[in-house]
């Protein structure tokens, strides 16, 4: 059957991009490095754009100087000068943190002489659809963990509210950037949604007595005045910027594979959709935009939290990694459960997400290692199962096929290309490459930006 096309249509803006759109993804539980490789490769973009969680995420970027930067609601970008940096809407916002980010940030910032902060608050973008956090959304997430777990349940969370959050918004009861724009309106919501959540956990003291007309004064007088000049419409910002102008974007995403909503370890996940389809309904652009998609993953495993990890190291030699890899959340402070590198989840996430290269990071950590393993096969009674399960009972259950590889034993921190890396781990990452099918594009071998194999 033959089309018909308009050539003067609207609609023929979108159907081929300008600009290149490149997606960067955690491949495992999360705190791989996604910050980093977003901070080294945002000077090639004009805008990075984050499209899901909130400040349950922690990003940590380190500049030219050393100076390491905790970053959880801004997006990577923001120590790349001239860099514009977006809060899509499928992010869940909480406005004070979002200043005390910028406000840390600015402090540290003062006395360098690269410009960045000069600009800072107006290279920040919000959605007027993004979902907004109170400090009701937090009680709620530590009076719920506290219910689970007095019943051996606990999921882990990070009791920032991000979960009661997209409960409201599910709900069709949360409230939106937007509305902070028309303040009497948004009183009129934000005292509505806080006594419905009062009439569903009456037992629950310090939510009865919350002190609304405090947190009302507060973004009224402080945060309203500083947030409403970033908030815009981010989809036709975003349509505008790809296809009309021309500008490459790169999406940043929060959590990872293995804790997606739906295709993580399940009820142990995050509430968001951390994977590539999360980036198209998190920011309103079409899956047609986006022409690569990163993995990025560490060449050991962790995790932090409750859940399965079938490669989890509960001995000496995964607290020497916590340790060597300083393996402790940048949000919350807690240690990581170290553990070996998983080819099966990562394959899972390939296949999910359609990874077109991964940025395997952290190869320094293993360099006092003797000998490294890579879990290659899951076993359940023997018999092996092609993916990963969807019932975490079966994944606490599974045996882990390992292949071994000898250490190198040797400071990897200086190498730049993969010829100036010992020959076990050129083994090691070719290896890794052969085991999972997608080529790997960088190799971190540090923490500071310059720390960075790039493989051709």
């Amino acid at each position: 059957m033959a089309s018909i096309s308009n050539n003067n249509s609207s609609t023929s803006l979108y159907s081929s991009p300008k600009g290149t759109v490149r997606c960067v993804i955690g491949g495992q539980w999360g705190d791989e490095g996604k910050g980093k490789l977003v901070d080294i490769i945002a000077r090639n973009h004009a805008i990075i754009a984050r499209y899901n969680g909130g400040s349950n995420a922690g990003h940590t970027i380190v500049d030219e100087k050393g100076k390491k930067f905790a970053t959880n609601l801004l997006p990577s970008g923001v120590l790349t000068k001239g860099c514009y940096n977006l809060i899509g809407n499928g992010v869940v916002l909480e406005v004070p943190k979002l200043f005390s980010e910028i406000d840390v940030m600015i402090e540290k910032k003062k006395d360098d002489d690269d410009g960045v902060i000069q600009d800072l608050e107006q290279r920040i973008l919000v959605s007027d659809r993004c979902h907004l956090v109170f400090g009701f959304h937090k009680l709620i997430d530590g009076y719920q963990e506290g219910v689970l777990q007095n019943e051996g349940l606990q999921i882990g969370t990070t009791k920032k509210g991000i979960g009661p959050t997209y409960t409201t918004k599910a709900a069709r009861s949360g409230i939106r950037a937007g509305e902070l724009l028309h303040f009497d309106t948004f009183e009129k919501k934000y005292r509505s949604l806080l006594q419905t959540l009062k009439s569903q956990y009456k037992e629950f003291k310090d939510l009865q007595e919350y002190d609304a007309d405090a947190e009302l004064k507060s973004l009224r007088e402080v945060y309203v005045p500083r947030v409403s000049p970033m908030i815009i419409d981010t989809v036709s910002y975003l349509h505008k910027a790809i296809y009309v102008e021309g500008k490459d974007v790169l999406l940043e995403g929060a959590n990872a594979v293995m804790l997606d909503i739906d295709f993580g370890t399940y009820p142990f996940v995050t509430s968001s959709s951390p994977c590539v389809g999360g980036a198209c309904t998190g920011l309103g652009i079409p899956p047609t935009s986006i022409s690569e998609v990163y993995g990025v993953v560490k060449a050991y495993c962790t995790r932090v939290g409750e859940g399965p990890f079938p490669t989890e190291l509960k001995d000496e030699l995964g607290e020497a990694i916590r340790k060597r890899g300083n393996e402790f959340g940048t949000t919350t402070g807690r240690p990581r459960r170290c553990g070996w590198l998983d080819v099966v989840a990562v394959k899972y996430g390939c296949m999910i997400n359609g990874f077109t290269a991964l940025c395997l990071t952290k190869l320094d950590v293993l360099d006092e290692c003797d000998e490294i393993k890579v879990g290659v096969k899951y076993l359940v009674n023997g018999v092996e199962v092609e993916s990963v399960p969807h019932s975490v009972e079966t994944l606490d259950k599974v045996e882990v096929v390992y292949e071994t590889f000898p250490g190198w034993k040797t400071d990897v921190s200086k190498a730049r290309t993969l010829e100036d890396l010992p020959e076990n781990a050129q083994k090691f990452i070719k290896r890794v490459v052969e085991l999972v099918g997608v080529p790997i594009k960088w190799v971190g071998v540090g923490a500071g930006r310059e720390a960075m194999v790039l493989l051709n």
